[in-house]
Protein backbone atom coordinates (compact mmCIF):
# COMPACT_ATOMS: atom_id res chain seq x y z
CA UNK A 1 0.00 0.00 0.00
CA UNK A 2 1.40 3.42 -0.94
CA UNK A 3 2.08 6.04 1.75
CA UNK A 4 -0.49 8.38 0.18
CA UNK A 5 -3.25 5.73 0.25
CA UNK A 6 -2.32 4.79 3.83
CA UNK A 7 -2.69 8.36 5.08
CA UNK A 8 -6.00 8.83 3.20
CA UNK A 9 -7.45 5.69 4.81
CA UNK A 10 -6.06 6.70 8.19
CA UNK A 11 -7.68 10.14 7.95
CA UNK A 12 -11.02 8.60 6.94
CA UNK A 13 -10.86 6.13 9.85
CA UNK A 14 -10.05 8.95 12.27
CA UNK A 15 -13.00 11.02 11.04
CA UNK A 16 -15.30 7.99 11.36
CA UNK A 17 -14.14 7.35 14.92
CA UNK A 18 -14.64 10.99 15.87
CA UNK A 19 -18.16 11.12 14.40
CA UNK A 20 -19.16 7.73 15.84
CA UNK A 21 -18.03 8.76 19.30
CA UNK A 22 -19.83 12.03 19.04
CA UNK A 23 -23.06 10.37 17.92
CA UNK A 24 -22.86 7.96 20.84
CA UNK A 25 -22.39 10.87 23.20
CA UNK A 26 -25.32 12.67 21.58
CA UNK A 27 -27.84 10.11 22.80
CA UNK A 28 -28.35 12.26 25.90
CA UNK A 29 -28.32 15.60 24.11
CA UNK A 30 -30.42 17.15 21.39
CA UNK A 31 -27.59 17.82 18.97
CA UNK A 32 -23.91 17.40 18.27
CA UNK A 33 -21.68 19.62 16.15
CA UNK A 34 -18.66 18.42 14.20
CA UNK A 35 -16.07 20.86 12.93
CA UNK A 36 -13.46 20.63 10.20
CA UNK A 37 -9.95 21.90 9.68
CA UNK A 38 -8.83 23.98 6.71
CA UNK A 39 -8.50 20.88 4.52
CA UNK A 40 -12.16 19.95 5.11
CA UNK A 41 -11.37 16.99 7.41
CA UNK A 42 -13.52 16.44 10.50
CA UNK A 43 -11.23 16.98 13.50
CA UNK A 44 -13.66 17.05 16.41
CA UNK A 45 -17.27 16.90 17.58
CA UNK A 46 -19.11 18.14 20.64
CA UNK A 47 -21.95 20.32 21.85
CA UNK A 48 -20.13 23.51 20.89
CA UNK A 49 -17.39 24.57 18.47
CA UNK A 50 -14.05 25.48 20.04
CA UNK A 51 -13.09 29.15 19.57
CA UNK A 52 -10.19 28.31 17.27
CA UNK A 53 -12.57 26.51 14.87
CA UNK A 54 -15.46 28.95 14.82
CA UNK A 55 -14.52 30.11 11.35
CA UNK A 56 -14.42 26.54 10.04
CA UNK A 57 -17.06 24.52 8.27
CA UNK A 58 -19.37 22.63 10.62
CA UNK A 59 -21.99 19.91 10.49
CA UNK A 60 -24.79 19.57 13.04
CA UNK A 61 -26.26 16.12 13.77
CA UNK A 62 -29.29 15.11 15.84
CA UNK A 63 -29.24 12.38 18.48
CA UNK A 64 -29.73 9.74 15.78
CA UNK A 65 -26.64 10.81 13.85
CA UNK A 66 -28.62 12.43 11.04
CA UNK A 67 -27.19 15.66 9.59
CA UNK A 68 -29.57 18.54 10.19
CA UNK A 69 -27.49 21.58 9.34
CA UNK A 70 -24.17 22.46 7.75
CA UNK A 71 -22.17 25.67 7.53
CA UNK A 72 -19.38 26.67 5.16
CA UNK A 73 -16.08 28.42 5.59
CA UNK A 74 -15.75 31.72 3.74
CA UNK A 75 -13.47 29.96 1.27
CA UNK A 76 -16.02 27.18 0.65
CA UNK A 77 -18.82 29.69 0.25
CA UNK A 78 -16.76 31.74 -2.22
CA UNK A 79 -15.87 28.61 -4.18
CA UNK A 80 -19.53 27.49 -4.28
CA UNK A 81 -20.68 30.92 -5.47
CA UNK A 82 -17.99 30.96 -8.17
CA UNK A 83 -19.08 27.53 -9.36
CA UNK A 84 -22.74 28.61 -9.39
CA UNK A 85 -21.87 31.73 -11.35
CA UNK A 86 -19.82 29.69 -13.83
CA UNK A 87 -22.72 27.26 -14.34
CA UNK A 88 -25.18 30.12 -14.77
CA UNK A 89 -22.88 31.79 -17.29
CA UNK A 90 -22.50 28.55 -19.24
CA UNK A 91 -26.25 27.94 -19.25
CA UNK A 92 -26.86 31.50 -20.44
CA UNK A 93 -24.31 31.05 -23.24
CA UNK A 94 -25.99 27.79 -24.29
CA UNK A 95 -29.38 29.52 -24.38
CA UNK A 96 -27.89 32.36 -26.43
CA UNK A 97 -26.32 29.94 -28.90
CA UNK A 98 -29.59 28.00 -29.24
CA UNK A 99 -31.54 31.21 -29.87
CA UNK A 100 -28.96 32.32 -32.46
CA UNK A 101 -29.14 28.94 -34.20
CA UNK A 102 -32.91 29.17 -34.39
CA UNK A 103 -32.67 32.70 -35.76
CA UNK A 104 -30.20 31.59 -38.44
CA UNK A 105 -32.43 28.67 -39.38
CA UNK A 106 -35.43 30.94 -39.84
CA UNK A 107 -33.34 33.34 -41.91
CA UNK A 108 -32.02 30.50 -44.07
CA UNK A 109 -35.49 29.20 -44.89
CA UNK A 110 -36.71 32.73 -45.58
CA UNK A 111 -33.78 33.48 -47.92
CA UNK A 112 -33.71 30.39 -50.14
CA UNK A 113 -36.45 28.37 -51.77
CA UNK A 114 -34.16 25.54 -52.87
CA UNK A 115 -30.53 24.40 -52.96
CA UNK A 116 -29.91 25.83 -56.42
CA UNK A 117 -30.45 29.33 -55.08
CA UNK A 118 -27.75 28.67 -52.48
CA UNK A 119 -25.34 27.53 -55.20
CA UNK A 120 -26.15 30.55 -57.36
CA UNK A 121 -25.43 33.00 -54.55
CA UNK A 122 -22.20 31.18 -53.73
CA UNK A 123 -21.07 31.38 -57.35
CA UNK A 124 -21.80 35.11 -57.51
CA UNK A 125 -19.64 35.75 -54.45
CA UNK A 126 -16.86 33.55 -55.81
CA UNK A 127 -16.89 35.43 -59.11
CA UNK A 128 -16.46 38.74 -57.27
CA UNK A 129 -13.43 37.31 -55.48
CA UNK A 130 -12.03 35.94 -58.74
CA UNK A 131 -12.37 39.39 -60.31
CA UNK A 132 -10.34 40.93 -57.47
CA UNK A 133 -7.70 38.23 -57.86
CA UNK A 134 -7.40 38.95 -61.59
CA UNK A 135 -6.86 42.64 -60.86
CA UNK A 136 -4.24 41.80 -58.24
CA UNK A 137 -2.50 39.46 -60.67
CA UNK A 138 -2.15 42.30 -63.18
CA UNK A 139 -0.68 44.56 -60.50
CA UNK A 140 1.63 41.76 -59.40
CA UNK A 141 2.89 41.28 -62.95
CA UNK A 142 3.58 45.00 -63.36
CA UNK A 143 5.38 45.28 -60.03
CA UNK A 144 7.42 42.14 -60.76
CA UNK A 145 8.55 43.61 -64.08
CA UNK A 146 9.42 46.87 -62.34
CA UNK A 147 11.59 45.02 -59.82
CA UNK A 148 13.40 43.10 -62.58
CA UNK A 149 14.14 46.41 -64.34
CA UNK A 150 15.46 47.98 -61.12
CA UNK A 151 17.67 44.97 -60.41
CA UNK A 152 19.18 45.28 -63.90
CA UNK A 153 19.81 49.00 -63.39
CA UNK A 154 21.46 48.33 -60.06
CA UNK A 155 23.72 45.68 -61.57
CA UNK A 156 24.81 48.15 -64.25
CA UNK A 157 25.37 50.94 -61.72
CA UNK A 158 27.50 48.71 -59.50
CA UNK A 159 29.90 48.07 -62.39
CA UNK A 160 29.91 51.61 -63.78
CA UNK A 161 31.70 54.24 -61.71
CA UNK A 162 29.82 57.01 -63.49
CA UNK A 163 26.45 55.56 -62.44
CA UNK A 164 27.28 54.59 -58.89
CA UNK A 165 26.03 57.88 -57.50
CA UNK A 166 22.53 56.74 -58.47
CA UNK A 167 22.73 53.51 -56.44
CA UNK A 168 21.07 54.90 -53.25
CA UNK A 169 18.05 56.03 -55.23
CA UNK A 170 17.83 52.72 -57.09
CA UNK A 171 18.11 50.74 -53.84
CA UNK A 172 15.45 52.85 -52.18
CA UNK A 173 13.07 52.33 -55.09
CA UNK A 174 13.88 48.64 -55.12
CA UNK A 175 12.97 48.35 -51.43
CA UNK A 176 9.62 50.03 -52.07
CA UNK A 177 8.87 47.79 -55.03
CA UNK A 178 9.82 44.65 -53.09
CA UNK A 179 7.53 45.66 -50.23
CA UNK A 180 4.68 46.29 -52.66
CA UNK A 181 5.31 42.93 -54.28
CA UNK A 182 5.08 41.19 -50.91
CA UNK A 183 1.88 43.06 -50.10
CA UNK A 184 0.29 41.93 -53.36
CA UNK A 185 1.30 38.32 -52.78
CA UNK A 186 -0.29 38.42 -49.32
CA UNK A 187 -3.46 40.01 -50.67
CA UNK A 188 -3.81 37.33 -53.32
CA UNK A 189 -3.29 34.62 -50.71
CA UNK A 190 -5.98 36.27 -48.59
CA UNK A 191 -8.42 36.22 -51.48
CA UNK A 192 -7.68 32.55 -52.16
CA UNK A 193 -8.39 31.80 -48.51
CA UNK A 194 -11.61 33.78 -48.78
CA UNK A 195 -12.71 31.56 -51.68
CA UNK A 196 -12.17 28.49 -49.51
CA UNK A 197 -14.17 30.05 -46.66
CA UNK A 198 -17.03 30.99 -48.99
CA UNK A 199 -17.27 27.44 -50.32
CA UNK A 200 -17.28 26.03 -46.78
CA UNK A 201 -19.86 28.58 -45.62
CA UNK A 202 -22.32 27.84 -48.39
CA UNK A 203 -21.78 24.09 -48.13
CA UNK A 204 -22.66 24.31 -44.43
CA UNK A 205 -25.76 26.33 -45.31
CA UNK A 206 -26.80 23.78 -47.90
CA UNK A 207 -26.38 20.88 -45.47
CA UNK A 208 -28.41 22.76 -42.85
CA UNK A 209 -31.05 23.64 -45.44
CA UNK A 210 -31.42 19.93 -46.28
CA UNK A 211 -31.80 19.07 -42.60
CA UNK A 212 -34.46 21.73 -42.06
CA UNK A 213 -36.33 20.55 -45.15
CA UNK A 214 -36.09 16.95 -44.02
CA UNK A 215 -33.93 15.93 -46.97
CA UNK A 216 -31.01 13.47 -46.65
CA UNK A 217 -27.75 15.14 -45.63
CA UNK A 218 -24.74 14.29 -47.76
CA UNK A 219 -22.11 12.28 -45.88
CA UNK A 220 -19.40 13.61 -48.18
CA UNK A 221 -20.32 17.19 -49.15
CA UNK A 222 -19.39 18.13 -52.68
CA UNK A 223 -16.62 20.65 -53.25
CA UNK A 224 -17.81 23.23 -55.76
CA UNK A 225 -15.27 24.80 -58.08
Amino acid sequence: MSDKRFWVLAAAATALIVVSGAVAAAQSTSRIICWKDESGRVVGCGDRVPPEYRGSATKELDNRGITRKTTETPEEAAKRRAEEQARAKQEEEERRQLAEERRQNRALLATYANEQEIDDRRDRELEQVEARIRQLDVSLKNVSERRVDLEKRRAVAVNDKYLRDGLPEINSELDKVSAELQRLVERIAGQEKLKTNIRAQYEEQKQRFRTLKGAPVSANPSRPN
